[in-house]
């Protein structure tokens, strides 16, 4: 067995203009005075790190390694989230979704594919240079708008839309293969990969492409309410990246699952500092001991109430609690009986 490496923290949600939040030197030094040791990266801003040139240039990957090592920083994993929503996109959400997208193919659905495409592939690349084993992003979707089946859905459309999404992930996977780097695909409501159901119908789709695998984040099945307990038993060997956030759900007579179109702070499910929600974190760690999860334990923070620099403070000490340092001997070895 082995331990989980952490505490690591997510970017995206601190990244803004003014410092120390608007570089990755005085970003990390954030972060590591909070007591992180590792940092997951998103890649659409070049100010933390320059996607292109990760890709083709062991001497970049080299200094942003030093520069971090220095500071007792690892990299956890590279993101491409918002990119990777941009493989596959739902004309309803076009509009929504252009801001993703470099300014010179928004607006342009087809061009703003192929960019996407390539900035995954860029992405396999320098998660090589980096020394990186897993990459955390998302599906995209193409059939999210029919997830409640009114009106009844045409025969054959989910399949068709999971066929196509597929052709289009199949490729990028292969790169991600050649790399020899597994893609995390963080199930999520939105994506058309959004429960374990929908996994399975993809993975089918692609051969049981061994680098089609999970980032697990239990805060998104509290939301759906989903036994995120029992989908580590039946997905464990897939998750190979793991979100530490937490959330909670209290429906009432007025709002439930849907949200009932409301602000996060008026929904029944809501994502909440770490310890201020309903996640049994504790038998989260111990399954991923169990199961020997072989990477990082990431704050991600999200909530409705609480200011997101005290979130930050609070989560590094709170997942280094969580760690099990595994055991190397049986608890009982003190009996043995010859």
């Amino acid at each position: 067995m082995r331990t989980i490496k952490g505490p690591g923290i997510f970017l995206a949600q601190f990244i803004g203009d003014d410092a120390p939040f608007n570089s990755l030197d005085a970003i990390a030094d954030w972060a590591a005075s909070l007591g992180y040791k590792g940092l997951q990266i998103p890649t659409n801003d070049p100010r933390f790190i320059n996607l292109a040139t990760a890709a083709r240039s062991q001497d970049y990957c080299d200094e942003i390694l030093g520069k971090l090592g220095g500071k007792g920083l690892s990299i956890t994993e590279l993101s491409t989230h918002l990119q990777g929503q941009l493989v596959a996109v739902h004309p309803a959400y076009d509009t929504l979704f252009d801001g993703f997208a470099a300014p010179d193919v928004r607006g342009r659905p087809d061009a703003r594919q192929e960019w996407a495409v390539e900035q995954l592939k860029l992405a396999a690349q320098a998660s090589r240079r980096l020394g990186l084993t897993a990459h955390a992003t998302f599906s995209g979707s193409l059939a999210w708008p029919y997830f409640y089946p009114w009106p009844q859905r045409p025969a054959g459309m989910i399949e068709e839309a999971f066929d196509e999404l597929a052709r289009r992930w199949r490729p990028i996977l292969d790169t991600f293969d050649d790399n020899g780097v597994d893609v995390s695909f963080e199930i999520h409501p939105g994506e058309d990969l959004h429960d374990g159901a929908t996994f399975e119908m993809f993975l089918d789709r692609v051969d049981q492409h061994p680098r089609a695998n999970i980032l697990y984040d239990p805060s998104h099945f509290v939301l759906q309410q989903l036994d995120y307990l029992a989908f580590l038993d039946i997905y464990h060997r897939r998750v190979k990246s793991f979100h530490v956030k937490d959330a909670e759900f209290r429906p009432s007579g007025r709002t439930g699952v849907y949200g009932g179109y409301q602000s996060w702070i008026d929904r029944a499910g809501r994502f909440r500092s770490l310890g201020d929600g309903q996640v049994d974190f504790g038998q989260i760690f111990s399954k991923m001991a169990q199961y020997d999860f072989p990477g990082w334990a990431v704050l991600e923070w999200e909530c409705a109430l609480k200011h997101p620099e005290q979130g930050a403070s609070e989560g590094a000490p709170f997942i280094a609690r969580h760690i099990i340092p595994v055991t190397d001997r049986a608890f009982d070895d003190f009996a043995k009986g010859g």
